[in-house]
């Protein structure tokens, strides 16, 4: 049975933080799964409304609705991922099952006809905001060892914190470490006590430098990833037609966050002076949160030909609370094997994260009952993402990491649909700026989409594909000083499929 190591009381202001900027990425970079009809037209609905998941771009687009509407969504995701690592290169692919919708909107009209507000509505949607499943494999042979994540932690610690008492286990000492002296302490325990690091002077317990006990050279390695989870939120909006030509609408969201990841690094070596040949290092995340953001939107009827659309959409104020374990065996060919399995979670203290605001601007082109076309611009500043803590620890360097690494962004929306009696026809496109200033670290992304549907008039059915690519340099440990990492490049698909009623 695990020990839990609790984070408390004023034990929190000498803990080393665990998060890092990665994390406020992977929160902060919501993308609506929507509906079929809202996949199909790229998502290009800040002046159209009439979907149930058009209100998570403008919550006025609830008030386009003529009668009441329930939809529920069901999507097969899937990916295919190219992995460059040092002279290596794999293939993988993975594929889920989501469900990415569910809502029901009621419309309450003036039967009098007298009051300026022709239309009132009320909506309640789920919809999904990211697919958390994900894996690659990368291998390789590099210059560069895993002996720099723990060394670099090490330097400054004093030996005597990282040497076992009698009786003492490896449980006991890294559980006591992490609730005085933090994560980052932890780390050089566990290269210690592998013996990847070695004491310059190992008589002395006030020692505060080390070496590694890894000989340089060539090194092969091998790191497999896998996350599971998804994020979503839930809205209760609501939305007005006034004078007929103009629509305002709110929604009030409550997201949450559910996220797990296991990661394993192996390298070996065969070099000269090495005493160490074998390491494998494993870590588990789990990360759990809540959140609330609220959104205000407009749309108006500038002729019968022309909408315009505009939304806000307020930072996300998230609360996020981690766990994690650790084991890490080494092997020597002289000594044998050790194995460091503290058998211990680490709870962090909860922490908060702020994601930024974003602004839509939509224009919309209606051509009777024919067909339409639209185009979405959303803007979203990312060095606007912030962490903080009620409990005293400090994310000054973080936080100005936030500033230095990302960027303000600009995303296009662009979608079309036609209709032939029941049928629709649909199609659309997106570009996605990267956040992140080099973009070598992510570049921008791309997707196609087009999809059909049909209308009994009560019921619908419809159906969407699309697919999208992007390519990221996916750093295997952020925030430490051991830089190596993957070039991965990813296409994903979806194959969506949205039944709705209208009642």
């Amino acid at each position: 049975m695990k020990k839990i190591v609790f984070f408390i009381g004023v034990l929190f202001v000498s803990i080393t933080n665990a998060q890092d900027i990665s994390d406020a990425l992977r929160y902060a970079d919501q993308n609506i799964q929507g509906t079929a009809r809202f996949r199909a037209m790229g998502g290009a609905f800040g002046a159209l409304g009439g979907d149930l998941s058009a209100i998570q771009i403008n919550p006025a687009g609830s008030a386009v609705f003529l009668n009441s509407q329930l939809s529920v969504t069901l999507a097969g995701a899937g990916y295919g991922s190219d992995i460059y690592y040092g002279n290596g290169i794999n293939t993988q692919t993975g594929s889920n099952l989501n469900f990415n919708q569910l809502g029901a909107v009621f419309v309450y009209g003036d039967a009098s006809g007298s009051s300026p507000i022709n239309k009132f509505t009320l909506t309640l949607a789920y919809d999904q905001t990211s697919d958390n499943e994900f894996q690659f494999t990368a291998f390789g042979n590099t210059s560069t060892s895993i002996d720099s994540y723990f060394l670099n932690q090490a330097q400054g610690v004093p030996l005597d914190l990282l040497e076992r008492r009698s009786g003492e286990s490896i449980s006991d000492l890294y559980s006591f470490l992490g609730e005085t002296e933090g994560y980052a302490v932890q780390q050089a325990y566990l290269g210690y006590e592998s013996f990847i690091l070695e004491a310059d002077d190992p008589s002395d317990p006030d020692n505060t430098s080390y070496f590694s006990n890894i000989g340089s050279g060539s090194f092969y390695q091998e790191y497999a990833y896998q996350s599971t989870g998804l994020n979503g939120k839930f809205s209760v909006n609501g939305a007005a037609q006034i004078n007929n030509d103009f629509y305002l609408g709110l929604n009030l969201n409550s997201h949450f966050i559910n996220y797990d990841r296991v990661t394993d690094f192996f390298e070996a070596n065969t070099n000269a002076g090495s005493n160490i040949n074998e390491v494998l290092f494993t870590n588990r995340l789990s990360t759990r949160g809540a959140g609330f953001s609220a959104q205000v939107g407009a749309i108006a009827k500038v002729s019968d030909l022309i909408r315009l659309g505009f939304a806000v959409e307020s930072p996300t104020w998230y609360t996020i609370e981690e766990e994690t374990t650790q084991d890490l065996e080494t092997f020597s060919e002289v000594d044998g094997v050790a194995v460091v399995a503290p058998d211990v979670i680490n709870i962090f203290p909860e922490y908060q994260l702020r994601t930024p605001a974003s602004y839509t601007a939509s224009i919309a082109f209606l051509f009777g009952r024919q067909g339409l076309i639209s185009l979405d611009y959303k803007y979203k500043d990312y060095t606007t993402t912030k962490f903080s803590s009620d409990f005293g620890n400090d994310y000054t360097d973080l936080n100005n990491s936030i500033v230095s690494t990302y960027k303000e962004t600009s995303t296009i929306r662009l979608g079309g649909e036609w209709r032939n009696e029941n049928w629709s026809f649909r199609g659309g496109y997106v570009y996605e700026e990267s956040p992140f200033k080099n973009e070598l670290l992510r570049s921008d992304r791309t997707g196609i989409s087009f999809g059909l549907g049909y209308n009994w008039g009560k019921y619908k059915l419809d159906f969407a594909y699309d697919v999208m690519q992007q390519e990221s340099f996916e750093r295997f440990y952020p925030g430490s000083d051991f830089f190596n990492g993957a070039v991965v490049d990813t296409y994903r698909d979806n194959l969506t499929f949205t039944f709705g009623i209208n009642f």
